[in-house]
């Protein structure tokens, strides 16, 4: 953990953008770049993660940013009043604004409390599961201002667990170590959720991202309902989340899929605790080879869901993302009944929703089938968007009727 720090906006260092480069700041874009810096050496001197006053070239105050000289992103922007002391206080009062909205949307305590910039906290993600939370703290900033937030969620929620779960590869790039640790608390095992009803099994400590993927919640609920009745195949299922929840709405039989043998295991206690094991399985393989299997072998499912982890984790892999979505699409349409439905996503934020809308378009074509488009969506509504911020709406889902 990074040495926690004190603010005094008197005494903050100060940042200067460059002559001309103050265009994307003043239009409201949360991030400001390197190269819209002046980066002398007294700002390459200034400790990585620091709170410094951003100064437009005429020396007017811009607001409060974290800053680390060495990545590309080196200022994000806290407040744009750059009076706001970022202390205790600022979090409790910043947790107070995500949650209020959480709190009319959602019937029980579990979503995304905090969505980083989206809810004006750069670098910090923050999921509930009722009495537990998990935090992800992903720039050298965040990481610096640790004790001050973990103090401000005692006083919001009052958690009795908390976990860290600093394991994202975007720490990397700010010179932060890999990490989990639970920093309040006992985690004993895995915790459950709810979303419509449903009851799910996280595993906090060693689950994907946070545990759960609370983003595809909606997603679910409408795939779930065009499931019912019918036969469902669930490609990296993880922990059974679109499976369960469509077997819970009345799906005949549903068949999740994924290599993760743990996952496999939380999917199928959610089977259980959802009386609804009898119409459940799930099986260890590799996506596209079951595909492959599965129409070899003649099968044809009524619902297929396919929710890939990102195929383009960077800007190199765009091209190679892509193609790999269209393969995704095709060989999952080939194994959809006539006038069934399909149901495809993308997390990757380097596939703009156009190449991808592009790439399932031609997946289902090379399947030599047609389809309509029932819904494009993204994710739920406790992963808002920053309005200056397209990364932010990184989640990308088609459900489409396959004629």
């Amino acid at each position: 953990m990074l040495a926690a720090m004190t603010d005094n906006p008197d005494t903050r260092a100060t940042i200067a953008l460059a002559p001309g480069r103050q265009k994307r700041a003043d239009g409201g874009h949360p991030w400001i770049y390197s190269n819209e810096v002046v980066m002398d050496a007294a700002a390459k001197a200034l400790p990585p993660g620091g709170l410094v006053t951003v100064r437009k070239p005429d020396g007017k105050a811009l607001g409060v940013a974290i800053f680390n000289s060495h990545p590309l992103v080196s200022a994000r922007l806290l407040s744009r009043d750059a009076t706001n002391r970022i202390d205790r206080r600022f979090f409790v009062r910043m947790l107070q604004r995500a949650l209020a909205p959480r709190e009319k949307l959602f019937a029980t305590p579990h979503y995304r409390l905090v969505h980083a910039e989206a809810d004006g906290l750069p670098g910090l993600v923050v999921d509930r599961f009722g009495d537990a939370v998990v935090c992800q703290f992903n720039t050298a900033g965040m990481a610096r201002l640790e004790a001050e937030v973990l103090a401000a969620l005692d006083e919001v929620l009052a958690p009795t667990i908390v976990v860290l779960r600093n394991d994202s590869s975007a720490r990397l790039a700010e010179g932060l170590p890999i990490e989990t640790r639970v920093v309040k608390g006992e985690l004993a095992g895995p915790v459950e959720l709810i979303e419509h009803g449903v009851k799910f099994v996280a595993d906090l400590a060693g689950g994907q991202k946070t545990g759960w993927f609370y983003d595809q919640r909606d997603n679910r609920r409408f795939a779930a309902v065009l499931a019912k009745g019918g036969r469902v195949l669930d490609l990296y299922t993880y922990a059974g989340g679109f499976a369960v929840a469509a077997a819970v709405a009345g799906a005949a039989e549903v068949i999740g899929i994924d290599r993760s043998e743990p996952a496999l295991g939380l999917a199928a206690e959610a089977a259980s605790r959802n009386g609804v094991t009898a119409r459940c399985s799930f099986r260890r393989a590799e996506a596209f080879a079951e595909l492959e299997r599965l129409a070899l072998a003649g099968e044809r499912f009524d619902t297929v869901i396919a929710d890939p982890p990102a195929f383009i984790k960077s800007k190199k892999d765009h091209a190679g993302g892509l193609r790999a979505y269209r393969k995704l699409a095709r060989m999952a349409t080939a194994l959809v009944a006539k006038g069934g439905t399909l149901v495809i996503a993308s997390c990757s934020h380097n596939a703009e929703p156009a190449e991808f809308a592009d790439a399932v378009r031609r997946g289902i074509a090379d399947a030599d089938r047609s389809g309509r488009i029932l819904r494009s969506s993204g994710a739920d509504a406790d992963h808002p968007v920053h309005p200056a911020l397209p990364e932010s709406a990184y989640l990308k889902a088609q459900t489409i009727v396959i004629d």
